[in-house]
């Protein structure tokens, strides 16, 4: 079965690296890190960029090859995970992602997407993000705890078309659509799914949301105690064992 990981923002593929590389130390194959257009890959002619645009981009992925698969989703890449989940959950063998809350009916966007959401502000606030130096950018990536080597990776696909698509993602996903996909999600067959939830993460709700939410879905949970919004770049030991055993269990 594929294994599919899907990337948020500022973000691309090249994030999914360490955890690529510990799952296939244990063995497992069919591994593929998907990049979302403007995120990592080439914005096709008359793509929207919007939460909806993503979301049949997604679907169309998991057609192309075959359905039936894993989905592993990280920051908006489990927002696009939980929408293509909610839309076409005959798709997917399993899915699992962080940032559950992002679909519990009490979540509030962070306050950088809040800015992200304003006419003219949210452009000066993003241009200052991806479109300044490349050290800039690097000093940003390395306070999230992202690696320099993997962080050179991801500068080089910023730039004003990943703004372009940040904005547009952002302004269609302004409450309460988030809150329409959770309900949605709970209406639609359930899938085996898991949530991590990682306590220190400042963008995916509470604690508390992220696992009210996989117990609405049914889905087994992993707390990642103290870690931030970019896990994958501490222990992997714990997420491993649970992906492993998801994945074995689907």
């Amino acid at each position: 079965m594929p294994k599919l990981f899907v990337h948020g923002n500022p973000e691309t593929a090249a994030l999914w690296g360490p955890l690529l590389d510990a799952l296939r130390d244990r063995g497992v194959d069919d591994l593929e890190a998907l990049s979302p257009p403007g995120f990592g890959a080439p914005v096709p002619p008359g793509f929207a960029a919007t939460r909806e645009a993503y979301r049949d981009w997604l679907i169309g992925e998991i057609e192309a090859r075959g359905g039936a698969a894993d989905l592993v989703g990280h920051d908006w890449g489990a927002g696009h995970v939980l929408g293509a989940l909610a839309e076409r959950p005959d798709l997917f063998r399993s899915w699992a992602t962080d940032c559950a809350g992002l679909v519990h009916p009490d979540y509030v966007w962070h306050d950088l997407a809040l800015e992200w959401q304003k006419p003219e502000v949210g452009e000066r606030a993003i241009a200052d993000m991806l479109e300044s130096p490349l050290e800039n950018r690097l000093a940003l990536l390395a306070a999230f705890g992202i690696p320099e080597a993997t962080g050179r990776e991801i500068a080089a696909g910023q730039g004003p078309e990943m703004a372009r698509c940040v904005l547009s993602l952002y302004r269609s996903a302004a409450q309460p659509v988030m809150k329409e996909i959770g309900e949605k999600l709970r209406a639609a067959p359930n899938r085996p799914g898991h949530v991590f939830v990682a306590t220190a993460d400042p963008y995916c709700g509470t604690r508390d949301m992220c696992e009210t939410v996989a117990e609405w879905l049914g889905a087994g949970v992993t707390v990642l105690e103290g870690r931030s919004h970019w896990w994958m770049f501490g222990d992997l030991e714990p997420v491993v064992d649970a992906l492993v055993a998801h994945w074995d269990g689907a």
